[in-house]
């Protein structure tokens, strides 16, 4: 490898070196570069600067036109606006506003829209888009699916699990063993599990639309027991045993209507509870810590942040103990750092879409360099497309040169393509049609949340009002008195 250094002298050379280098050096030779790219190698390099990082990667979502942007922050103070770091996104949904934030983990997100699944590498500017999966509406009829984004140690694998229930007119009918399919990025594939053999019967997630927490070699979610009056709790998918587990959360912390999501705060797994009553004198965020992973005792509550004021939403952690939310201003939504000692808020300057803001550790990682660069995006396709439509002059007449056979064959071709669009067109629209159903089926969920609640407040206020009666009956005039 080189003339001059032991080949264990470069190797640890190139260990201690940033990402941004070894991408460059890969120009150096063939041998070098097989190196850097080897999977045992790119394992071995993150292992080693895993711990080094000092900075936060903010996801934030604008309008007109509508993009997803990133920038990177410093984690241990609060970044001036010359501080912070712009990363290009490369791609733009082509079906929807924004793409879907499924995960993040050792630096790689994960994203979708409708059936198409992304994975991003920041640190090396790469993605692939893996391949359709194996459960679609064509093979097992319109289905709901629960996406999740995880790390799997024991293989060094990353993994994406689709969890999808089959959707029937009857309510019942979604409560039956979902299909669990797995994507090995390892292996390149999708492969469906018997995983949903371990799926607890009248369990349904909380959390849709949010990101999973990846930690220990498992995704998790938060979901609820419609058979002990929607009680919440964390459920687990283990990526290795692909089987899911049931986490308890503390006994009475949270109510049915409080809205609770999971995340990792300083390597522990965390629950953050936003109380749904807005516009209320105590309106806050309680963020709960398992300080001893699995052991349900060890639960803590670390903060509770009170979110009056414009404060909509708790995003994260920082290493000098500040907390980053989202905050309402009068004109638009923007990412603020708030100190739980001063109680004061600090804007940091970056403005998004509500509810779309995502932080997490910035990693650099150089996984997905061994992996093919992605095909044509969609945006390549179609200006293709414009370009082939807007033929000049010139190009017509050779056209009518051709033979009759070849105009004939052009022909041909032309009303395939032309018929292979308005395929993917009423696919498009099909698929948006299924994403309004799910949304209509969440809001019904939430409805049948409303209506038990509602009925639990009638039956304790006929409680109250029999007690009140049989102590009238008891006490007579005098009772009051007593």
């Amino acid at each position: 490898m080189s003339d001059y250094l032991p080949e264990e002298v470069v190797l640890e050379i190139l260990h201690r070196l940033p990402v941004k280098s070894l991408i460059r050096f890969r120009c150096v030779s063939k041998s070098w570069n097989s190196l850097i790219t080897n999977p045992a190698f790119i394992n071995s390099h993150f292992s080693s600067n895993s711990s080094n990082s000092n900075k936060l990667i903010v996801r934030h979502c604008v309008d007109k036109p509508y993009l997803e942007r990133y920038k990177l922050i410093d984690d241990n103070n609060d970044s001036s606006s010359d501080q912070i770091q712009h990363i290009d996104f490369p791609l733009t949904s082509s079906r929807i506003n924004h793409f879907m934030l499924i995960g993040s983990v050792n630096g790689l997100f994960s994203l979708f829209e409708l059936e198409r699944y992304v994975l991003w590498n920041p640190s090396i500017r790469k993605f692939i888009t893996l391949p359709n999966p194996c459960i679609t509406v064509k093979t097992d009829g319109r289905v709901k699916c629960r996406s999740a984004f995880g790390f799997d140690p024991r293989t060094n694998d990353y993994k994406v699990v689709r969890i999808a229930f089959r959707c029937g007119t009857k309510r019942t009918e979604e409560a039956k063993v979902p299909l669990v399919e797995v994507y090995s990025l390892n292996e390149g594939s999708w492969r469906i599990t018997s995983a949903g053999e371990s799926f607890s019967p009248g369990i349904s997630f909380d959390d849709w639309g949010r990101p999973s927490a990846s930690l220990n070699g498992a995704v998790h979610f938060v979901a609820n027991d419609r058979d002990d009056n929607f009680c919440p709790l964390v459920l687990s998918f283990d990526l290795g045993d692909e089987v899911f587990r049931l986490i308890s959360v503390p006994n009475g912390a949270f109510r049915t209507s409080d809205y609770v999501h999971t995340s990792v705060i300083g390597g522990s797994l965390a629950l953050l509870c936003h109380d749904t009553y807005r516009h209320t004198a105590n309106n806050c965020c309680s963020i709960w810590v398992m300080k001893e992973y699995g052991v349900v005792d060890s639960w803590t509550k670390q903060f509770t942040v009170n979110l009056n004021g414009g404060l909509i939403r708790v995003l994260g952690l920082q290493k000098n103990g500040n907390i980053l939310v989202e905050a309402e201003l009068p004109l638009h939504w923007e990412l603020s750092s708030y100190d739980p000692k001063s109680k004061q808020v600090k804007n940091l300057g970056i403005c998004g879409r509500p509810y779309y803001f995502c932080v997490d550790n910035y990693m650099e990682n150089l996984a997905l360099l061994d992996k093919p660069n992605d095909a044509v995006s969609k945006r390549g396709v179609s200006r293709k497309r414009k370009c082939r439509d807007k033929l000049d002059s010139s190009q017509h007449f050779s056209i009518c040169l051709l033979t009759s056979d070849e105009a004939r064959v052009h022909l041909l071709q032309e009303a395939r393509e032309q018929q292979q669009e308005v395929v993917q067109l009423e696919e498009t629209v099909r698929q948006r049609q299924e994403a309004m159903l799910y949304q209509q089926e969440a809001i019904q969920q939430q409805m049948e949340r409303m209506a038990s609640f509602k009925s639990q407040l009638e039956k304790a206020a006929d409680f109250k009002s029999r007690l009140a009666h049989l102590i009238q009956r008891l006490g007579g005039p005098g009772w009051r008195h007593i």
